[in-house]
């Protein structure tokens, strides 16, 4: 089974070996490493010549991360399709082989698992731990959502239910999992364990004005959807990240 994980970079040179190293140590060897770069300007392009297992690199110039997303989608050659991002990383060796494991079952389309957040210079140090939990698409009427980073999907649900809605500038990621976990109510299968480290920051969470317009977004995303959120949903999804600064692993 190929799985391909999509990375978009664009001067990511301060990041880009950790992520990338990351999966090259996977125990699982069946991948398909694609790099969507948006004319990096640093030496991005020469970090990831230096990994001559890299299948695919495209570095064009783009409108931003979620059209590049849809480009590694679309040169995409695997049957499972992963994303992660220039500045995050696997938490350890096996965690494809691991995802490859439940995917062997036809009838699971989607997995998920938890995230750690972690200090930008020190991975070792834990921010947040954002642990997931057991899957019911009602889940999402009371502010939950699954870690993109950590969701993986058939590339036929790509297909079938469509890409990232680019209008989106920082929610097209919880638009398409509102998307295929709500609207066409695919079943996703959860991995209880970590598997995705992250940097600490991020557009949606950054300063005040950028997670009100992430708020703004969300509400879009169950608009365009036709979906009815309950009138407390908006209001829960910041809530729910409160506990992740108090649990540990």
């Amino acid at each position: 089974m190929l799985v391909s994980i999509i990375t978009a970079t664009y001067n990511s040179e301060l990041t880009i070996r950790d992520t990338i190293e990351s999966i090259d140590k996977q125990t699982y060897k069946d991948i398909e490493h694609i790099i969507v770069d948006g004319l990096s300007s640093d030496s991005t392009l020469e970090i990831v010549k230096q990994f001559p297992r890299i299948r695919k690199v495209c570095s064009e110039k783009d409108d931003g991360l979620y059209f590049a997303m849809n480009k590694g989608i679309s040169i995409a050659s695997g049957e499972v399709i992963g994303i992660l991002n220039s500045d995050d990383l696997y938490a350890h060796n096996r965690v494809i082989e691991k995802v490859v494991d439940l995917f062997r079952d036809p009838q699971v389309q989607a997995v998920y698992a938890d995230l750690e957040y972690v200090e930008a210079g020190n991975l070792e140090t834990v921010i947040r731990y954002w642990r997931s939990g057991g899957f019911s698409s009602q889940k999402f009427y009371y502010g939950w959502m699954p870690p993109h980073p950590t969701f993986f999907v058939r590339k036929e649900l790509y297909d079938i239910y469509g890409v990232f809605n680019t209008s989106f500038r920082s929610a097209a990621d919880y638009e398409i999992m509102l998307r295929f976990l709500v609207r066409y109510d695919i079943p996703a299968t959860y991995l209880p364990e970590v598997i995705v480290k992250m940097r600490a920051g991020g557009i949606s969470n950054a300063g005040l004005a950028n997670r009100y317009r992430a708020n703004r977004e969300d509400r879009r995303a169950w608009r365009v959807n036709g979906l009815t959120p309950y009138f407390f949903t908006f209001f829960l999804k910041p809530v729910r990240k409160l506990p992740q600064y108090l649990i540990k692993q």
